[in-house]
């Protein structure tokens, strides 16, 4: 009978052991120059889903730890609670103390934070790669060991955060609830997206904390999580740490995916609002289009870049250019359920938002007509693929792309579908989008108007059109159980060996009185290249009258050259995926490049013509200085903006120039004319005292032509 005894406890043992053991499912590994990001995907037996990505090339790693629950998941009634939940999660869990979170991680050198959107919230820390097994030690406590350390003062105080959060970048903010607004006119009720992430102030109140224990029980669940670990870490160790402080962790109920819910807009659906804090009027265009990853996506996207996405965009020619608004733009914005192109235009004193919302049907009409063109859509294709390779530079950038993959398509390798449909959609593709999503739709149409300036508006149209079949979450029977473990959890895990830290190796020469620094890296094809000149902001104290002329001479190098105006150079730039552009600091004038491997040359040489010829119109010069007027009178309102100017004059001496706003003020704007752009170039734009940091795959001729 002991011996049974014995065999028997020591089954159950060896039962909880495999419980926890990871599952590979798959492991994908690169070969020479593919878009690729290594990795191994593992499960355990609770449904966790394990992702490693091994990156050596710095000691440092990045945790991140996705679940797939957002505002969509909201209650009716009870908004804004997926982010409410988010900073709960940061008070504390039965191992960790409150507020330890924050404290563990920034004594150990890292950082930390956590975002929640509509379908996903994450939270994720980046340190170093001695302290992973740290890191996984706190995530697994709040997973699983979060509710018995709620108390009711702890969900108070942050129900107080959230909605001080609220006041701060919504309600009390120029334009803040432009978006809340639309949303409301574009969703039905009781559709997920028809309210935002931040949620309505009286939602908040209503909730309580049972409400809170509930959403954790029902969606924070390792079989509705992903943990992504990326850097300097060994894979097969990552496994064990996860299967010790995960595997025993009970799992959840089950999660299904959200059905996409796209609306309808009939006819035009137009809505007003009174902004009491915005200077400017706004008109909003929203047109539905389709969800994330929907097969028409790209062409979207690259129908939204034509329309308004830089100043080769039409809206930005009809209607910035010309000096009719302040700013035009449009984006194809979709999420996982639903999706829209949203057309914004914040007009100049002296236009009517009629006249706008003419203009913008104008530029639609346009659009199907003749905009649509091969270049065009060739420009985009090579400006995404750029942009794909960017988000790859740091290994936060590679975890994050690896854990949003595997959550909203289920194949963390989903890198190489999307780069394949980027380069294949075709021209017929962006017109049958136009033609199938924009061409004759009805639209959402918000009219914002401000205290000072008022217009006859179209009527509003009542939301009872809007049909749509809320279907409340059912929180019935949710039971908490803690995980039962073999090993104390209320012991920290020991810090391994400090990483050795590996300086890059760099070379530092001069050539024709430019001091240059080069650092060659092979990681990704694309090159990053900073051009540094004595002067900025400090040149001027020599006439502190014409406060704010480095910045305007800044904008002024973006514009247009001798042989290209600003929009063909932005355009050449574009099909190279590549981008310069010029800022004034302190004390300096900085030249950012950046540029893939195989398109450096001809980037070098369009930064060459830049440098060595500009333009500087009266007409560009006319525009520029006229945005900067009508921002300053803009930024009155606009609380952070004259925090930052409060600031400045208690930290700098009154007669120091950095006392004043880096944009000028009103009166020293008027001060500085297009002659003083010429001379300021003429005077402090040179090769003299230039230096010129290059680092990334390049060939040492490559920066021979600076």
């Amino acid at each position: 009978m002991f011996k049974k005894l014995c065999l028997s406890i020591a089954c159950m043992a060896w039962m909880q052991f495999s419980f926890a053991q990871a599952k590979l499912l798959e492991k994908v590994t690169k070969s020479g120059n593919e878009l690729v990001i290594p990795y191994e995907k593992y499960v355990l037996p609770n449904g966790l889903t394990l992702i490693v990505h091994e990156d050596h090339s710095d000691p440092i790693c990045h945790v991140d730890v996705t679940y797939h629950v957002g505002s969509a998941r909201e209650e009716m009634g009870k908004s804004g609670f997926a982010h409410f939940f988010e900073h709960m999660m940061f008070q504390g869990s039965d191992h960790v103390a409150d507020e330890q979170h924050f404290k563990i991680i920034t004594e150990a050198g890292g950082t930390l934070n956590g975002t929640t959107n509509r379908d996903r919230t994450n939270y994720f820390e980046t340190v170093p790669s001695n302290q992973l097994e740290k890191m996984l030690w706190l995530e697994a406590d709040r997973m699983g060991f979060l509710l018995d350390a709620v108390t009711q003062k702890k969900f108070e105080v942050q129900r107080a955060t959230v909605k001080n959060a609220r006041g701060q970048n919504y309600d009390n903010r120029p334009y803040g609830l432009v978006q809340e607004t639309l949303a409301k006119n574009l969703f039905p009720v009781g559709h997920p997206y028809s309210w935002l992430t931040i949620g309505y102030v009286e939602d908040l109140d209503r909730v309580n904390v049972e409400d809170l224990k509930n959403f954790f029980k029902r969606w924070y669940g390792p079989n509705n999580a992903i943990i992504t670990v990326g850097g300097d870490v060994v894979t097969s160790e990552v496994v064990k740490m996860v299967e010790k402080y995960f595997g025993g962790i009970y799992k959840g109920p089950e999660v299904k995916k959200a059905p996409s819910s796209v609306p309808v807009v009939t006819s035009d659906r137009y809505s007003t609002m009174v902004d009491q804090y915005a200077k400017l009027p706004q008109i909003v265009c929203a047109i539905p289009t389709v969800p994330a990853y929907h097969r028409d996506e790209p062409a979207l996207d690259c129908l939204a870049e034509i329309l308004g996405g830089d100043n080769n965009s039409i809206l930005y020619q009809r209607l910035v250019k010309n000096q009719s608004a302040q700013n035009a733009n449009a984006g194809n914005y979709t999420d996982e359920l639903s999706g829209a192109i949203q057309i914004t235009v914040t007009p100049k004193p002296g236009q009517t938002l009629q006249s706008m919302e003419q203009e913008i049907r104008n530029t639609l009409r346009e659009l199907g007509q003749n905009a649509i063109t091969q270049e065009a859509v060739d420009k985009f294709k090579m400006s995404y693929e750029a942009s794909m390779i960017y988000r790859l530079e740091s290994v936060s950038g590679k975890v994050s792309q690896l854990a949003a993959y595997q959550t909203f398509t289920n194949d963390a390798n989903y890198i190489k579908q999307e780069a394949k449909r980027y380069r294949e959609f075709t021209l017929t593709d962006v017109r049958k989008a136009f033609d199938i999503y924009i061409k004759g739709k009805a639209m959402v149409i918000l009219y914002v108007l401000t205290k000072e300036y008022q217009e006859q508006t179209p009527a509003a149209v009542s939301r009872q059109d809007m049909n749509f079949q809320y279907v409340p979450e059912n929180y019935a029977g949710l039971k908490y159980q803690k995980a039962k473990d073999n090993f104390d959890r209320s012991k920290m895990p020991k810090v391994g060996t400090n990483p050795v830290i590996k300086v890059p190796s760099f070379k530092k020469y001069e050539d024709k009185n430019i001091t240059f620094m080069e650092s060659y890296s092979n990681e990704l094809p694309a090159v990053v290249i900073s051009l540094s000149f004595p002067g900025g902001r400090l040149i001027e104290q020599m006439d502190p009258s014409k406060v704010g002329l480095a910045n305007l001479f800044a904008e002024m190098m973006n514009e247009d050259t001798k042989s290209r105006t600003a929009e063909e150079m932005s355009m050449a730039l574009d099909k190279l995926g590549s981008s310069i552009s010029f800022t004034s600091e302190f004390d300096e004038f900085i030249v950012n490049i950046r540029t893939l491997s195989k398109n450096i040359n001809p980037t070098l040489d369009l930064l060459i013509e830049k440098l060595n010829s500009p333009e500087f119109s009266d007409r560009a010069f006319s525009r520029i200085k006229s945005q900067y007027l009508e921002n300053i009178k803009n930024s009155k309102s606009r609380a952070a903006n004259m925090a930052s100017l409060a600031y400045n004059k208690v930290m700098y001496p009154a007669e120091l120039i950095f006392s004043k706003p880096s944009t000028g003020t009103l009166s020293s704007l008027e001060n500085i004319s297009v002659e003083d752009i010429k001379r300021y170039y003429e005077s402090f734009f040179g090769r003299n005292f230039m230096q010129v940091v290059i680092v990334g795959d390049f060939n040492a001729n490559d920066v021979k032509s600076l």
